[in-house]
């Protein structure tokens, strides 16, 4: 049985809606690379602008009301009931450079939990959630206070200025940090 022009057998048919279906298709999109980011809650303390890795932070809280805690180090504010749990509420500026913040409205408290550390660290300020490609970050560190030293990992560097990272786990980790009774 001899085909005719008109008739096309099953494999023709698909290879001719092939053949149309790719001169109307759109061009695929061009590789992109996609650049990889590093996310940090800002804070101030002072007038240091410091940046904390998003998982060292369990959350971010508005001061609470805290009840003294006898035979302390000064920098120990007191200790904060939060949803049931106990929490040792710490002044990050006390600790660091021996006078204590002044709270105001903008203080705020990063809570950290780890290594059996579950403290509150307040700061004067917190500015929210920043993100940095992982790629700008300095290879050397700038002059900063040496207070803050042997918590800070490294820099990343943005139009408007240097934030330096600030390891909380360095922190709960030092002997100083835990050595808070006197």
């Amino acid at each position: 049985m001899a085909q005719t022009d008109q008739t096309l057998s099953p494999v023709r048919l698909l290879l001719e809606l092939e053949r149309r279906s790719r001169s109307f298709a759109s061009a695929l999109p061009q590789k992109l690379e996609l650049l990889e980011m590093w996310n940090g809650i800002a804070f101030r303390i002072g007038d240091i602008g410091l940046i904390a890795p998003m998982d060292e932070i369990v959350e971010i809280l508005h001061m609470p009301s805290l009840t003294f805690a006898p035979n302390t180090k000064n920098w120990v504010l007191g200790i904060a009931n939060v949803r049931g749990n106990l929490l040792p509420v710490m002044d990050m500026t006390g600790f660091l450079y021996g006078k204590n913040t002044i709270i105001s409205k903008r203080s705020r408290i990063l809570v950290v939990n780890h290594a059996s550390v579950y403290s509150g660290l307040v700061v004067d300020e917190v500015f929210g959630m920043r993100h940095f490609e992982k790629e700008s970050w300095l290879k050397k560190l700038p002059k900063h206070n040496p207070a803050i030293s042997p918590f800070v990992e490294r820099c990343y560097q943005t139009n408007e200025r240097n934030w330096m990272v600030f390891g909380m786990h360095k922190l709960a980790e030092s002997p100083l940090f835990m050595q808070a009774g006197l």
